[in-house]
């Protein structure tokens, strides 16, 4: 019954907006400790925008002044974190490097088609995650017309049309993988604008089950990632990967705390079928990327998204 009264007096948006804007205000007091809550509020922490445009409706429906006035909150709020990347992507300046992150399954049927859908956005460097045999070689004699530089390390592979040069494996296994494991990968890229640090890498991947999310694995690998971005001596890095996380998520903080985001932008890129959030991350330092956007569906369970990078 006293929902009912609170509903009828259009009460009832008022204090669901004041509900929404706890999550988007106070988001990282949201403790991390049991089932990994606070990361999983993270990851679909955008889509809390349906909610106020939700609310807005019931309100003008209502006719409740107090409900809009409760929903100026959670709008600021919003359009604080999630605004900027609504706006038109700036224009390609003289120092841009367009990049693609993709990570193309290692159940895709058809390496051959990714692989020139893929080279027909015209990137500069291409990361690939998940290959595997004999899909790897169909990508290396796809994509050698256009991209003649290209580096391997297990599982992930970088592919250019910059000389490269340096190409090693990044150690970012988790301890308690026993198996091989090989997913990342680091190597010089030799462009136009001077030297950079490319980064590949392929993080563990999260589970939501009763008990929360499941991304102690995840959250160590990106804890070794970004160790090494740390200590990488080119001024200048690119870290294109399957991060199993949102730029929100603060289990990749050791890598969103020293590295530049994409500032507009959503590129919801997981799963392909209906794109929930991006999990396929570009990121710089000493550099800035300017945009980001999901390129159409490939045979992956994953949509690639192109990136674009201006260089300082």
């Amino acid at each position: 019954m006293w929902c009912r009264r609170v509903w009828t007096r259009g009460r009832a948006p008022a204090v669901l907006a004041v509900l929404t804007a706890g999550p988007l205000v106070f988001h990282r007091a949201v403790p991390n400790s049991v089932g990994r809550v606070g990361s999983l509020l993270e990851t679909f922490l955008p889509w809390l925008g349906l909610v106020i445009v939700v609310l807005s409706g019931l309100a003008l429906l209502r006719r409740s002044a107090a409900a809009v006035m409760a929903l100026l909150l959670p709008t600021a709020a919003w359009t604080q974190l999630f605004g900027g990347l609504l706006l038109p992507a700036e224009e390609p300046g003289p120092h841009d490097l367009v990049v693609v992150q993709h990570n193309v399954s290692d159940e895709n049927t058809d390496p051959a088609g990714t692989a020139r859908a893929l080279a027909g956005a015209g990137p500069d460097l291409i990361a690939l995650e998940e290959l595997v045999p004999p899909a790897l070689a169909v990508y290396e004699r796809t994509l050698a017309p256009d991209y003649p530089y290209h580096a391997v390390r297990g599982t992930v592979g970088l592919w250019s049309k910059h000389p490269l040069a340096g190409a090693r494996l990044l150690d970012i296994k988790p301890r308690d993988v026993t198996e091989p494991w090989a997913r990342g990968l680091r190597a010089q890229v030799r462009t136009p604008h001077g030297e950079i640090a490319a980064y590949v890498a392929h993080l563990p991947s999260v589970r939501v089950g009763a008990g929360g999310l499941a991304s102690s694995r995840r959250d160590e690998s990106a804890g070794l990632l970004g160790r090494a971005v740390a200590a990488e001596p080119l001024e200048t890095v690119i870290l294109l990967g399957d991060l199993n996380g949102t730029v929100d998520d603060r289990g990749l903080a050791p890598l969103t705390s020293r590295m530049d985001v994409p500032r507009r932008g959503f590129a919801f890129s997981f799963p392909a079928a209906l794109p929930l959030a991006r999990i396929d991350q570009v990121m710089a330092r000493s550099a800035t990327v300017t945009h980001i956007r999901a390129l159409p569906a490939t045979g992956s369970d994953h949509l690639p998204v192109s990136a674009r990078v201006a260089l300082r």
